[in-house]
C-alpha cells in the first residue's frame, strides 16, 4: 500500500509538472492585481511577455519576465521603431538600484557601448520592477503612436551593473537572436536566429575550418613527406600546390564571409579572432604570390626563399588552427564539433609523426648508402670494388 502511494504521488506530482510546463506563462501571476490580456513565452533566455493593447487609446501595457544572467545583474525589454538591432532601442531596464531597491529605468540607445539613461520617444507611465525565485519583472504602460499594432521588439539580460549602470550583455547566440516582430492583435512573434546571418556564421566556420584547419596542414604534408620518395617527384609538387591553392580558394570564401557578418554586426567585435584571421590572409596571399618569384633549384637565393617559405608557412598552419578553435567557442555550439576538429588535427598530426619517422629512416639509409658508394673509385678487372683509400 506504502509503494502504491507512493507511485500515485509521483504520478500525480509528474502530472501536475507537466500542466504547468503546458501552461507557460498563462500560469503566472503578478503584484498588485496586475492582469494581461496575452502571454507568449519568447524562445530566447527563459523569458515571457505579457500585455494589454487598448486599440482606441495606442495604449500598451505590458510585464517583462526573465532571469538576470546574473546575481547582480539586470533584464530589459525594448521596442525599436527604426530598425531590427540594438541601435534605435527604446528600452526599458530593471536593475537592483544603488540603495538596494529594484528599479525600472529608460534607455534611448543610440550607439554601441555604454548605455545612458534618458528619456525615450514613447510615453511611458507606471513603471516598477521586482525580483523574486531567480528572475526580476518589469512593468509598465507606454503610448505607441496610433495604428501600430506590430512591434519589433528585443529583449536581453545581463550579468552586471556598476555605480548604476548596465554592464555590457554576453553574446552567446541566445542574447544575439532575442529579437523579433511582434503582433499586439494577433499575439504571434516572428524571431531572429534561422536567417541569413545564422547561415552566414555556419558558413563562414565550416570554410574556415576545411580551409585554414584541414586543407593547408594536407598539403604541407605532401610537400614534407612525398618529395622523399624520388619516385614522387614532380607528383608531391603538384600535389602540394593544387592542396594550397585549393585551401587559399576556399580560405579567402570564409574570409569575405567574415568581413560580410562584421558589417552587419557593429559593435559586436571579437578582436583576437579578427587580428588573426587577418593575419592569416595577408600571409598566404604573400605566399601563393610568391609562387610566382620561386627561383630555381640551382640558383644562388633559392635556400633564402627556401627558409621563408618554409617558416611562413608553418606560422599560417599554427595561426590557422588556433584560429579555428577561437571560431568555434565564439559560435558555441555544440561541443561535440569542437571534440571532432581535435580528432582530424590529432589525426593529421599522428600521421605527420609517423611519416617523419619514416622520412628519417629513408634518409639515413640513403646517406649510408651514398656514403658507401664514395668510399671506392671503381673496380678491379676482376669485378670487385676497391676503396679509393687504398
Amino acid at each position: 500500500m506504502a509503494a502504491l502511494g507512493f507511485r500515485l504521488l509521483f504520478l500525480l506530482s509528474a502530472v501536475g509538472s507537466a500542466s504547468a510546463a503546458a501552461s507557460g506563462c498563462s500560469s503566472m501571476t503578478f503584484s498588485s492585481n496586475r492582469v494581461y490580456a496575452a502571454c507568449i513565452d519568447l524562445p530566447r533566455l527563459s523569458s515571457s511577455l505579457h500585455w494589454s493593447y487598448d486599440t482606441a487609446s495606442a495604449t500598451l501595457s505590458l510585464a517583462f519576465v526573465a532571469p538576470p544572467a546574473g546575481p547582480e545583474g539586470w533584464v530589459s525589454w525594448a521596442i525599436n521603431p527604426s530598425g531590427g538591432g540594438m541601435v534605435g532601442c527604446q528600452t526599458l531596464i530593471a536593475f537592483r538600484q544603488p540603495n538596494g531597491v529594484m528599479g525600472l529605468k529608460t534607455y534611448n540607445i543610440t550607439k554601441y557601448g555604454p548605455v545612458t539613461e534618458g528619456p525615450i520617444e514613447f510615453e511611458t507611465s507606471d513603471m516598477a520592477a521586482e525580483q523574486s525565485g531567480g528572475v526580476m519583472r518589469l512593468f509598465a504602460k507606454m503610448k505607441l503612436p496610433a495604428g501600430m499594432t506590430e512591434v519589433k521588439q528585443a529583449w536581453q539580460v545581463g550579468s552586471a551593473v556598476a555605480n548604476g549602470v548596465p554592464q555590457k550583455h554576453d553574446f552567446k547566440p541566445d542574447n544575439l537572436q532575442s529579437l523579433g516582430q511582434l503582433d499586439l492583435i494577433k499575439g504571434s512573434i516572428s524571431v531572429a536566429g534561422g536567417g541569413t546571418a545564422a547561415r552566414n556564421k555556419y558558413v563562414h566556420g565550416i570554410l574556415n575550418a576545411v580551409s585554414w584547419g584541414i586543407l593547408l596542414p594536407i598539403g604541407q604534408l605532401f610537400a614534407r613527406y612525398l618529395k622523399t620518395f624520388r619516385s614522387a617527384d614532380p607528383a608531391w609538387f603538384y600535389l602540394h600546390v593544387s592542396c594550397q591553392i585549393i585551401g587559399y580558394a576556399v580560405g579567402v570564401g570564409g574570409w569575405a564571409t567574415g568581413l560580410v557578418l562584421g558589417s552587419k554586426s557593429k559593435g559586436i567585435q571579437h578582436t583576437t579572432h579578427r587580428n588573426i584571421g587577418i593575419a592569416l590572409f595577408t600571409l598566404c596571399t604573400i605566399q601563393v604570390s610568391a609562387l610566382l618569384l620561386r627561383p630555381k633549384k640551382d640558383h644562388k637565393y633559392r635556400l633564402c626563399w627556401n627558409i621563408y617559405h618554409h617558416s611562413v608557412g608553418y606560422t599560417v598552419i599554427v595561426l590557422g588552427i588556433v584560429n579555428v578553435f577561437k571560431g568555434l567557442q565564439i559560435l558555441s555550439i555544440d561541443h561535440k564539433w569542437t571534440v571532432y576538429f581535435i580528432i582530424t588535427v590529432c589525426t593529421l598530426g599522428g600521421i605527420a609523426l609517423l611519416l617523419e619517422i619514416v622520412t628519417w629512416i629513408i634518409v639515413i639509409k640513403r646517406r649510408r648508402s651514398d656514403d658507401s658508394k664514395k668510399s671506392y673509385d671503381g673496380s678491379t678487372s676482376s669485378g670487385v670494388r676497391r676503396p679509393i683509400f687504398l
